[in-house]
């Protein structure tokens, strides 16, 4: 049974999440406080965390960094806003998905199970160098020109499915199946952002290089340079 920490300063919210997510037959914990949050994840081992972006003590943003100074544990943020920056900053960061106040907490018990389902761990699979891509699943890493990206975990499942078909244009609906997402979790605006945030990545590496290829209406590719 996976457990999952609700980092929630609002005892309405916590207990509705708490009630959706034990239904779903996960086990839980709530916390009120960023702090103790990191405490107990650096003592206790929990599969996902929901994390309010509005703590008292400290932010969710900045609890976030944290944890990713130790832990790789799925982060799904709430919020109040649904500001474009916040959202890319909160995936930058780490986060594996972002739900915006007020949600449906059936699509959150949702959501956290597509999370879950995506991190499972899977065979590992090694390719020989694919133009300026190599990438080793086994030590979850991809190379570009010869230097390693820092990526989230989507980040790296989402360059990883566009390089399993390079020039193969993929749809916003086949991405999220490839990564093991039901296209009906709301999940689909999430992708433009990961890809935003990708490209700037690849863009640190190889400034005029353009590999991923946004086909408008259609979705994207990936083409090999």
């Amino acid at each position: 049974m996976a457990t999952i920490l609700i980092v929630e300063d609002e005892a309405a919210i916590a207990d509705t999440l708490v009630y959706a997510l034990q239904a779903e037959g996960f086990g839980t914990r709530w916390s009120t406080l960023g702090g103790e949050a990191l405490a107990l994840l650096e003592r206790e081992g929990y599969d996902l965390v929901i994390l309010d972006v509005g703590l008292p003590d400290i932010s969710g943003f900045e609890a976030c960094k944290r944890l990713r100074r130790f832990s790789e544990v799925p982060v799904m943020f709430l919020t109040a806003r649904n500001d474009e920056i916040d959202r890319v900053v909160g995936l930058e960061i780490g986060a594996d998905d972002y739900v915006v106040k007020p949600f449906s907490p059936r699509e959150v018990a949702a959501r956290v199970k597509a999370i879950l389902k995506r991190v499972a761990p899977r065979e590992p699979v090694t390719r020989p160098s694919e133009g300026p891509f190599h990438l080793d699943s086994e030590r979850v890493r991809i190379d570009y020109h010869g230097q390693p990206l820092s990526l989230t975990r989507l980040e790296f499942q989402l360059l990883q499915c566009l390089l399993g078909q390079p020039e193969r244009v993929f749809s916003r609906e086949q991405l999220l199946d490839a990564l093991g997402v039901p296209a009906d979790a709301g999940y689909e605006r999430n992708i433009d952002s990961h890809i935003k945030s990708l490209r700037a990545k690849l863009r640190q590496v190889a400034p005029q290089a353009e590999p991923i290829q946004t086909h408008r209406g259609l979705g994207y590719s990936l083409r090999l340079e």
